[in-house]
């Protein structure tokens, strides 16, 4: 190869590929380099054949370097979007949850970390509610923060807007307590935070790109991780989709058909989910047709986990991060006219520096998972970024729960005659069937599943949220279903947990019920307001 220059000089060999990709600092930057380059390009010069099908084979017909302007601006969408989702879905329910009358008042837990924290609750918590707290400010912070994403959807005000809604998520998520704990919460702080350092450059958005490449890798590849890892005898005997699907935490009508499937074919199924989340990652980091058929792959399981179950905005947080495992090539469709900008130098700096600690963040989290512990200073720097959740550790379903323990809630006016209430999603009423709720997230549903895995004394919360269904708090029955009490608050309240299982066809058939169970035994006794504050004392 031969390449001509404007001012008539030309090149040869290596060099003239690397000038012609704009790569020549690369070539230039070490004699060693250069050397060991030209020995590869006469090597591959005398075996052309072979070579160009190796490469139409991985990178295709075209090869040029690859650009993510109009990826960006695909992907800033969707995460507009998704913000819109999360924080519409906290607007209906934060009052409920942690408002003044919910089931853990966020004033009451500043008040608690301060105590404890004193002059530096700020960094332990960083939250914007330190200062205000009231229901009126919760409320209004989320719709505004919905309206912020919601001016980065129509391309206003970005970079402004997209720090803003991730100061408030960040302080939703530490005013929220266990009921924003969730992995998709973290994962949304720290896609959002990459996001704000989207370029405009070329070369910025290059880096910008293979950080969000390195998002979805530790994403994946923890998945598979921690679920072989926790030594957990479903993952490892292949029999953990016999019991995923109703035992998972929201399951959707679909979820019924699903554990109706052949033994041997949901076998298959979960060898298929661990090869993907263990195998596919590293694809991400091959040419770029193998890094698409990861891609696909991923892509492939997040739609099926979205068909089979309820996982609020994860799915589709998790396949808008895998479109940088493409390119701008992938949607030239879309017929984009996205201005370049030069790189200034502090621009570039700033990026070089956010380079290094998401990365060094990432190997120590990566050690965390995997080893347990980080060395130092990693681990020092792991536990001062932890509260920002810039960086974070995934995996799900470590551990296959076998059956499922459901929580019912009564009420009583004597102590003898009990009335259930009914949540909206989660399982009570064994004729209703499984609803689709996402990518909305009930989130009082959802720790109800948790706290059925172990008890109230481990979840403080739920002796608050007795304590506001014998008070009759509107914020919280707004939360759930049906209120057997519409006309007065319960004297008692109680929790029985009962193991669920769907129902084979034929009782399903035969009764229309969705769900059976068998009592297991008492979850909190039956508890009135005076013996509820004691409790509390």
């Amino acid at each position: 190869m031969q390449l001509v220059r404007p001012d008539g000089s030309y090149v040869s060999g290596a060099r003239a590929v690397f000038e012609t990709l704009g790569r020549e600092k690369a070539y230039e930057s070490s004699r060693t380099f250069a050397w060991i380059l030209e020995a590869a390009y006469r090597v591959i010069a005398k075996r052309r054949s072979l070579f160009y099908q190796l490469t139409r084979f991985t990178f295709g017909r075209h090869i040029e370097p690859s650009r993510f302007l109009t990826t960006q601006w695909v992907f800033l969408r969707l995460l507009a979007a998704i913000y819109i989702i999360a924080f519409g879905s906290l607007a209906v329910q934060v009052l409920g949850l942690v408002g003044s009358h919910g089931v853990a008042p966020a004033q009451e837990y500043f008040a608690r970390i301060s105590r404890s924290f004193g002059p530096m609750r700020l960094a332990a918590l960083p939250s914007i509610f330190w200062w205000n707290s009231s229901d009126r400010v919760l409320e209004g912070a989320a719709l505004v923060g919905a309206a912020l994403a919601a001016l980065v959807l129509f391309g206003r005000l970005e970079r402004l807007c997209l720090l803003l809604c991730f100061v408030l998520y960040l302080s939703f998520s530490m005013a929220g307590q266990e009921f924003l704990t969730f992995q998709w919460d973290s994962l949304l702080l720290e896609a959002g935070f990459l996001a704000m350092f989207f370029a405009r450059s070329v070369s910025g958005a290059r880096t910008v790109a293979w950080l969000f490449r390195w998002l979805v890798f530790r994403l994946i590849f923890l998945s598979g991780y921690v679920k072989l890892g926790s030594q957990d005898r479903t993952w490892r005997n292949l029999t953990a989709l016999d019991y995923h699907f109703h035992t998972q935490p929201l399951p959707h009508v679909i979820s019924w058909y699903a554990d109706k499937l052949p033994g041997g074919f949901l076998r298959g199924a979960t060898f298929l989910v661990l090869t993907i989340e263990l195998a596919t990652p590293f694809l991400i980091f091959m040419p770029r047709r193998i890094r698409h058929a990861g891609a696909w792959s991923i892509i492939a399981l997040q739609v099926l986990i979205f068909l089979t179950g309820n996982y609020t905005f994860f799915n589709l947080l998790t396949i808008a991060l895998v479109f940088f495992l493409f390119d701008d090539r992938e949607f030239a469709w879309l017929k984009l006219r996205i201005l370049e900008a030069p790189a200034a130098k502090p621009a570039r700096v700033a990026l070089a520096l956010l380079t290094a600690l998401l990365l060094t963040l990432g190997v120590t989290r990566l050690s965390e998972a995997i080893s347990g512990i980080a060395p130092e200073p990693l681990s020092s720097l792991g536990r001062m970024a932890a509260p920002f959740q810039i960086s974070n550790t995934y995996g799900l379903f470590a551990n296959m729960t076998t059956m499922r323990p459901e929580i019912i809630v009564e009420g009583s006016d004597d102590g003898e005659n009990w009335q259930a209430y009914e949540f909206r999603y989660k399982p009570g009423n064994l004729y209703q069937a499984p609803r689709w709720v996402q990518p909305y997230q009930p989130r009082l549903d959802w720790q109800m599943w948790f706290a059925a895995l172990g008890n109230f004394q481990s979840n403080p919360w739920f002796l608050g949220f007795a304590l506001r269904l014998l008070e009759g708090s509107p914020d919280v029955l707004g939360l759930l279903e049906t209120n057997p009490f519409p006309n007065h608050p319960p004297k008692f309240i109680r929790a029985q947990v009962y193991d669920y299982t769907f129902t084979d066809w034929e009782t399903h058939k035969r009764t229309g019920a969705w769900w059976q169970r068998k009592l297991l035994g008492e979850y909190l006794p039956a508890i009135g307001l005076r013996s509820t504050s004691q409790e509390g004392k």
